[in-house]
């Protein structure tokens, strides 16, 4: 395998996983989380014990995939260094964001959404609390994604900020 095509690789990797992680994100933010009202309530228990779990599941991993990627190629590429101490901005600034979304999501997100749905044993008070918090840092990706999808693009292809 050729340094070439390994990046290419490595590279369509990191944005196959970007686009599930994204995509999720955006679907519980747009779609989910607004819908959630409208729904009867002898209904929500599809959305809470199938769906929302399942999509976590992806959701989260995604997530992890895309950084782990993401990281091998900014190695490959040689600026990994340069990037994570934003000698590099462009693409720094995006990595930045990354990761503090990935982090969102595996060490807020995730288990507050593990209270919330009943995945892990909580007080039924805790509940509420959970879910909120959860959907407040899922807000926060979701804004983050914005400035992130941008820095990303734009070092990628010599834009620049």
């Amino acid at each position: 395998m050729t340094h070439e095509f390994g990046l290419f690789l490595v590279r369509y990797l990191h944005v196959l996983s970007g686009v599930m992680w994204i995509g999720i994100l955006w679907y519980f933010n747009f779609v989910q989380i607004p819908s959630m009202p409208k729904i009867p309530d002898d209904q929500k228990p599809a959305i809470s014990k199938v769906i929302a779990p399942e999509a976590l599941f992806w959701f989260r991993w995604a997530a992890l995939s895309t950084i782990i990627f993401g990281l091998i190629l900014a190695w490959m590429n040689g600026y990994i260094v340069e990037a994570l101490t934003l000698q590099q901005p462009d693409i720094g600034f995006g990595m930045w964001f990354g990761l503090i979304m990935a982090f969102n999501v595996w060490f807020i997100i995730w288990p507050n959404q593990k209270i919330a749905l009943g995945i892990v044993e909580a007080d039924a008070s805790a509940k509420p609390a959970a879910a909120r918090k959860a959907m407040l840092f899922s807000r926060t990706n979701t804004l983050l994604s914005i400035p992130m999808l941008f820095s990303m693009i734009s070092g990628q292809n010599s834009v620049g900020l």
